[in-house]
């Protein structure tokens, strides 16, 4: 059985980007792998979040896990600042990556121009300590979306240097995993880019959010005049919402709107209005389970203790064999 891990950041709520991007994926996983998946707190931090914040992001990200079909039965579910093996191994091996190779990810310069105000160490770090999440558990399965494909790149670079520097085969390549044929990658509504926290509370459809929430964001998504010419190209913002429609609807559904932005006949507040029930549609079973979860803390606390149990006794002895391997001896 191979072994698969990945997680989430706990930056708030999850949303349509999180659920088809990987939390879908994780539950049919976890009936077919070893599978950990994690809360990525530690990760959080570039942002500096309050006490407060974190603490209930957390367990909103807890919540929405188990809502969502994880069970912790099967999965190991767990938050990644209570394994403390995840800081140790980081430190390792951020002695062998270098700053070039670090400053060159899309990611971090996508940070710099978005935040150039706050350009921390861990912002620049950050795919060491995604490596050390991977290599910690001996994962050969990554369920990323397209933005992280180089982050899993970067893995394997020092996971391949750790090898070859101390005269070992010990760490073995992860590759990205998904259960469909490509890497999903769920747009947001603001007409570009994808869907994410970051971006600002009306770019992102919610887990939790009412039917009446989803319904106001969806008819607020942007749109263009409308298509000039049969057959055109569709700009972003409106694939976008044909991207989106591809993820909740019914094949039918899509190519309905297809034919009529084809035809130049489409009316957006008709798709709009089908594309938000349909999500409103997808995500219920998941909003009534958020909802049941929420008040019950003890099914919660167990959930996360029996998780984090479960991926210290892997990585203790990661961490074991990483220090006997690297010379630290006890005398």
């Amino acid at each position: 059985m191979e072994t698969v891990v990945s997680g989430i950041r706990s930056t708030g709520k999850l949303h349509l980007g999180n659920y088809y991007g990987a939390i879908k994926n994780f539950v049919k996983m976890q009936h077919e792998h070893r599978c950990y998946f994690f809360i990525a707190d530690l990760h959080s931090l570039t942002t500096h979040p309050t006490p407060q914040d974190l603490h209930a992001n957390v367990r909103q990200v807890a919540i929405e896990y188990l809502a969502a079909g994880i069970d912790p039965e099967i999965a190991t579910i767990y938050i990644q600042s209570d394994v403390p093996e995840v800081a140790e191994l980081y430190l390792y091996m951020n002695m062998n990556a270098y700053l070039g190779e670090l400053e060159r990810a899309t990611s971090f310069k996508d940070k710099v121009r978005a935040n150039p105000n706050n350009v921390n160490a861990g912002l620049l770090t950050y795919p060491v300590l995604m490596a050390a999440d991977i290599l910690l558990h001996h994962a050969t399965k990554v369920p990323v979306g397209k933005d992280q494909e180089q982050h899993l790149e970067m893995t394997r670079t020092f996971a391949n240097r750790f090898n070859r520097m101390y005269n070992t085969d010990y760490f073995q390549e992860p590759h990205a995993f998904s259960f469909s044929k490509q890497l999903v990658k769920i747009p947001g509504l603001d007409g570009k880019g994808k869907m994410g926290k970051s971006e600002g509370e009306a770019n992102a459809v919610y887990l939790s959010d009412s039917p009446e929430t989803i319904r106001k964001k969806v008819m607020r998504a942007v749109t263009d005049s409308g298509p000039t010419e049969p057959n055109q190209q569709k700009p972003e913002a409106i694939q976008n919402l044909f991207t989106l429609m591809a993820a909740v609807s019914s094949p039918d559904t899509v190519q309905h709107f297809d034919d009529l932005y084809n035809r130049c006949e489409i009316r957006y507040g008709d798709l709009k209005k089908q594309l938000a029930e349909d999500i409103i549609a997808a995500t219920a079973p998941v909003r009534q389970r958020i909802h049941e979860i929420s008040t019950d803390n003890t099914y919660i606390s167990k959930a996360i203790r029996q998780g984090n149990e479960k991926a210290r006794e892997s990585a203790r002895k990661t961490l074991a064999d990483v220090r006997e391997i690297i010379g630290f001896r006890k005398f």
